[in-house]
């Protein structure tokens, strides 16, 4: 069957990916056209079915972004309810927990002022905000590759082909993708995005800069009984189920309605193989502390996201012709205070301002746009970055006891107007290179889930209402066939089938020789991208399946 040619669409701003930072510089770039009476177009597209459908993140909002994107957000009916009434840290050990005082906390990690939401609505919300301004927004639709001029600088962006069947060829069902052309192009496919990592590459956009680093974390959405809940409460915690040498910790939200978030994240530099990120969670809620939270409750929703920890030194060039890096993307969360969101919006807001102004200047979109990153450094978001930019890292190097110690002080120094008294910037490492080899670290013995407090992982994935069309090629992707068997399964005890919180991986052995092989689930996989980072030869590359596929959060 002869492939058709693509049609072409033309947009002076195309947005991939409709998260918090992508929408919010649609806003912004069309606040920007009404003000000043000009009709610039604008395009976000998004690979989930609906925007909001693979948004999944604590989340605990800082505002102070949205306040400067939409001023009157509370009068907007905006999904935004619940402020912070309460914050309590924790610190547990197997039976017990001891509450860090809230006064021991420099002032910057207290949440007063922020609220608790459901950030897949906090951008349904700011979708309808930003099609009533003009944005065009394209759910299912997912950008496949990007396209290029003859002098190498981003013409746009191709989304997949639909109806091709797992041989790689047309079905009767096919439709093919769609080019989307711009003068800028706005990268915002969130964490560890596929085009944004072919984007590193051909304009070496990391070079100079430390490794991003991850985590993984796996969240629960639980209506819980009445009594048990007290809205506006934002639990953190650390320690116990995790050793001294890997870094992670859990959060309770408490949100209206009688729901709680819980989530457990674990930093993807941990070191036993043997570790099950999706099993520590689980571990986590049978704590004495926790679990009475969720006695009487019943479990609504689960999911799973990478997340960047890498901090200010792993954020790499932004801007190179015809385009930008916006959002989770680039990554600028603050790891200490587990949030991302404001930075991410902020980005997106500064990149529409200087795409906006390059358009008035009648630029062709072959350039960079400099003045994005350069307002970026004089913006709140550098400083929230700055003065944690070790913590991170300190835990990588001296472990979380002393780390967390360690980091305190400097948080401290940096709240007391002292940080030049710890001038010095802690480097990253790679996290597919911290794995010991399976015989040097010790088995964890995981209990059986009970299946009311504590769930199994397909169990899991159904109600992540995960679905993939069947037939079509597989999205995750193997450089070399041989290294699951070869090396994951021979030396890490093929640590994929544990590191990946759907069940994705599987080691089955069939045929006359009962020889083992690796089985990939692809119809599972709830896009976390923790395959992509954690693989210890880099050997499995996560691409985007047919736009639609994947999760479906609720409330998430």
């Amino acid at each position: 069957m002869e492939r058709p040619e693509r049609e072409a669409m033309e947009f002076d701003i195309v947005v991939v990916g409709a998260g918090p930072a992508g929408l919010s510089a649609a806003i912004r770039f069309k606040q920007l056209c009404n003000e000043q009476g000009k009709e610039y177009t604008i395009c976000v597209i998004e690979k989930g079915s609906e925007v909001g459908a693979h948004i999944l993140s604590g989340a605990v909002l800082d505002p102070i972004a949205l306040n400067e994107l939409l001023p009157d957000w509370q009068s907007m009916d905006a999904p935004i309810h619940t402020p912070v009434t309460e914050d309590q840290w924790l610190v547990l050990t197997e039976v017990n927990s001891v509450r860090l005082p809230n006064f021991a906390l420099p002032p910057f990690m207290h949440n007063h002022g922020n609220y608790i939401v459901s950030l897949g609505n906090v951008c349904r919300w700011l979708a309808t905000q930003a099609e009533a301004l003009g944005v065009e927004i394209y759910p299912g639709f997912a950008a496949a590759e990007v396209l290029y001029h003859e002098d190498g600088s981003v013409k746009g962006v191709a989304t997949g082909d639909m109806g091709i069947g797992k041989d790689g060829e047309p079905t009767d069902n096919y439709t093919p993708g769609v080019e989307l052309h711009a003068k800028y192009t706005f990268f915002a496919e969130g964490v560890r995005g596929s085009l944004t990592k072919g984007l590193f590459q051909r304009f070496n956009l990391r070079d100079g800069v430390q490794p991003q680093t991850f985590g993984i974390g796996v969240k629960e959405l639980w209506q819980v009984d009445p009594s048990k809940h007290r809205q506006g409460l934002v639990l953190h915690a650390q320690g116990w189920p995790l050793d001294t040498k890997t870094a992670g910790g859990a959060f309770l939200y408490h949100l209206e309605d009688n729901q709680v978030a819980v989530g457990y994240v674990v930093a993807l530099d941990y070191w036993n193989p043997h570790l099950s990120p999706f099993e520590e969670m689980q571990r986590f809620k049978t704590h004495p502390s926790i679990r009475e939270f969720f006695e009487g409750g019943k479990r609504v929703a689960y999911g799973a996201r990478a997340i960047n920890e890498g901090g200010l030194q792993a954020v790499p060039k932004l801007v190179f012709p015809g385009g930008a890096i916006i959002g989770c993307s680039a990554g600028f969360v603050n790891v200490p205070r587990i949030k991302g969101t404001h930075n991410a919006m902020k980005s997106g807001m500064l990149a529409a301002e200087s795409a906006f102004e390059a358009l008035n200047a009648e630029r062709t979109g072959h350039d960079e746009l400099t003045a994005y990153p350069e307002a970026l450094k004089e913006s709140f978001v550098w400083k929230d970055l700055h003065r944690v930019r070790n913590a991170r890292p300190a835990l990588a190097k001296f472990g979380t006891v002393f780390g967390s110690l360690y980091s305190g002080v400097e948080m401290w120094l940096q709240q007391l107007g002292l940080g030049f008294l710890m001038p010095w910037t802690l480097k990253n490492h790679e996290d597919h290179k911290s794995l010991k080899k399976a015989s040097e670290a010790p088995k964890i013995a995981y209990p059986k889930p009970d299946g009311v407090l504590t769930f199994d992982r397909l169990s899991s994935v159904f109600i992540s209402n995960t679905n993939h069309e069947e037939n079509q090629p597989a999205h995750l992707t193997l450089k070399d066939p041989t290294v699951p068997i070869r090396i994951n399964l021979a030396e890490y005890d093929a640590p994929e089938q544990r590191y990946c919180p759907a069940g994705v991986y599987e080691i089955v052995r069939d045929g006359p020789a009962n020889e083992p092989r690796l089985q990939i689930n692809a119809q599972n996989c709830v896009h976390c991208k923790t395959c992509d980072i954690k693989d210890p030869t880099q050997n499995i590359n996560w691409v985007v399946p047919e736009g639609g596929g994947g999760p479906n959060y609720p409330n998430m």
